[in-house]
């Protein structure tokens, strides 16, 4: 217990100095002490001195230095009092004080007259010093006052974040083992709408209480410090333990307090909350860091839950964090619109135009762009995926229709399609009422579809393929070489185009064996009967090589980078690519 409550203090000491006056060090009050000592000795040897000294050929009277050196010493005291505290005043009056006899001494016994001015000095002195002293102690008083209010949530009176802060960072510079956790009140927005907020902070202030009591009294063995963040959010602190088993026992002491019902207005609940904990230095360095993983633990528990209201952080959760977030940014997107597509256009081997690739863009609600490569795994693994592809597939429609009419180019749309999507039962019905809306020909679209769906459901994709290939519109393998490969099943693929994947193309020309390999899979293609184009086609040398192997068709930065619809459009309407 005396561990506990010595180890308190520490705690307070540290939250007491964050916005306190900060006081002179010793070395200057001992400096001031030894000036005042030599000023005063100085005056009281000039002062009755009748003799004159030389300066600059002019004689001076040695007791008018006298004067100067008594004023020296009054600014001596003056500082002693202001910069070093109760120390400073009361010496700094001592000292006044005792010379007040010696001088009036001088007077009576010596007759010396001239000393008369000291004696007021010295009273002038102990009014200003007593002054300047009780008017620091009024400020000291408001600082005091500031400093709680500072670090003290009013609320509660638990410390509040800032203390919380600066505490986490006073353990980390020195390195002082500790878990943070991030504690949240379940359902507490439920009980400020049908209870009122006044009832809600009664309740808060009634849980703080019962955690304070843990962390004051030391009572779970650790050294604890708890702080209300804002809300229903608080952090706790935990020092001093030596086993993760220990450290959770410490939490479950926090939550164990909850299980006993809080009665207000006559009403009883029973409160619990999300605990999420990370630890330093083993789960982070910093304490952003560290405050961003207790949260990322917190709120799965709040995800999850579940019966277990206590959850470590580990780093996969990290990436759910990350899906959950970016799931809401793909529905807040849907809803705001502010899903779009670019369109990077594909050519033959002679640089004439073959038309363009959708590609899905996304932007979140502040204009920050999203790379479609973070977005797009996310938007398959919740299911939103068909949501974003149908949003793309009838902007990017009613674009190419717009502009097939302006133009009557002989060029084709490709869009890309998910398996979830294709295999949803109005899919057919989908692409017919955009192509009829857009106005854009069956046989101008294109629909690239990944080979692994002829794994996940052959019969069925067939049934779909065979519907889009009856009125017209083309089919494109994509990412050949990168999924389930299999001619047997390539064989039953009823496709049109064959697209070789960017990291093939990459390191076609590494190699002999590596050219090889891809003019192998254009020969297939073609033996197939398919056109085969090749995708992120980034140098003149990989253009060589493919015209060189008989690939048809290039899509790739060397030739076209992904545009908007307006610079498409000023592509298509080049007399060039006519």
């Amino acid at each position: 217990m005396q561990r506990g409550q010595n180890e308190q203090k520490v705690l307070e000491k540290i939250l007491s100095h964050l916005s306190a006056r900060k006081k002179a060090p010793r070395s200057v009050f001992i400096i001031l002490l030894v000036m005042y000592v030599i000023s005063a000795g100085i005056v009281s040897g000039t002062a009755g001195s009748d003799s004159d000294i030389m300066i600059f050929g002019m004689p001076i009277p040695i007791y008018s230095f006298a004067g100067i050196f008594a004023s020296v010493s009054e600014i001596c005291v003056l500082f002693m009092t202001f910069y070093c505290g109760k120390k400073g005043y009361f010496t700094s009056l001592c000292l006044l004080i005792l010379q007040l006899p010696i001088v009036m001494m001088g007077i009576m016994i010596q007759h010396n007259l001239t000393s008369l001015p000291g004696i007021f000095g010295n009273l002038l002195a102990i009014s200003a010093i007593t002054i300047t002293y009780i008017n620091n102690k009024h400020i000291d008083s408001y600082q005091k006052e500031l400093q709680e209010q500072a670090v003290t949530d009013q609320l509660t009176g638990l410390p509040n974040r800032f203390a919380a802060l600066k505490l986490l960072s006073v353990l980390t510079e020195n390195k002082e083992k500790f878990a943070v956790v991030s504690i949240d009140i379940n359902s507490f927005k439920g009980i400020n709408e049908t209870m009122g907020f006044e009832t809600g902070n009664d309740i808060i202030c009634e849980i703080a209480s019962r955690w304070q009591t843990i962390a004051t009294k030391s009572s779970s063995g650790t050294l604890d410090f708890i702080a209300r963040i804002s809300g229903d959010e608080f952090i706790l602190v935990i020092q001093n333990y030596q086993t993760d088993e220990e450290l959770l026992d410490t939490i479950r002491q926090y939550e164990a307090v909850l299980s006993s019902r809080i009665t207000m207005n006559n009403s009883e609940l029973y409160i619990t909350a999300s605990f999420g904990y990370a630890k330093y230095p083993l789960d982070a360095k910093t304490t952003d860091t560290l405050l961003s993983y207790a949260d990322a633990a917190m709120h799965e528990v709040k995800r999850a839950k579940s019966s277990n209201h206590i959850r470590h952080f580990t780093p996969d959760l990290l990436k759910m964090e990350r899906t959950i977030e970016l799931e809401g940014k793909i529905r807040a997107a849907l809803d705001n619109e502010t899903i779009f597509y670019n369109l990077q256009p594909q050519f033959d081997m002679e640089h004439k135009l073959r038309g363009f690739e959708v590609l899905a863009r996304m932007r979140d609600i502040d204009g920050t762009f999203i790379s479609p490569g973070e977005f797009i795994p996310i938007a398959e693994k919740v299911g939103l995926v068909d949501k974003v592809d149908g949003v793309v597939f009838r902007k990017a429609a009613m674009f190419f229709g717009e502009l097939l009419r302006k133009s009557n180019a002989d060029i084709i749309l490709s869009i890309n399609v998910s398996v979830r999507h294709l295999m949803k039962a109005d899919f057919f019905d989908e692409i017919c009422d955009v192509l009829k809306i857009s106005g854009v020909p069956a046989n101008k679209l294109e629909i690239e579809i990944t080979e692994s769906i002829m794994i996940d459901s052959v019969d069925k994709a067939l049934q779909c393929i065979d519907q889009l290939r009856s009125i017209g519109i083309q089919i494109a393998i994509d990412d050949f070489g990168t999924g389930y490969s299999s001619l047997s099943y390539l064989n039953r693929f009823p496709a049109n185009l064959l697209k070789v994947d960017k990291s093939f193309i990459d390191t076609m020309n590494t190699s002999d064996s590596a050219k090889q390999y891809i003019s192998a899979i254009i020969s297939i293609g073609h033996i197939m009967g398919f056109s085969v184009i090749a995708e992120g086609v980034e140098d003149t040398e990989q253009v060589e090589t493919l015209r060189e192997i008989h690939c048809d068709y290039i899509q790739g930065y060397i030739w076209g980078k992904p545009m908007m619809p307006d610079d498409a459009e000023k592509l298509v309407l080049d007399p060039m690519n006519k």
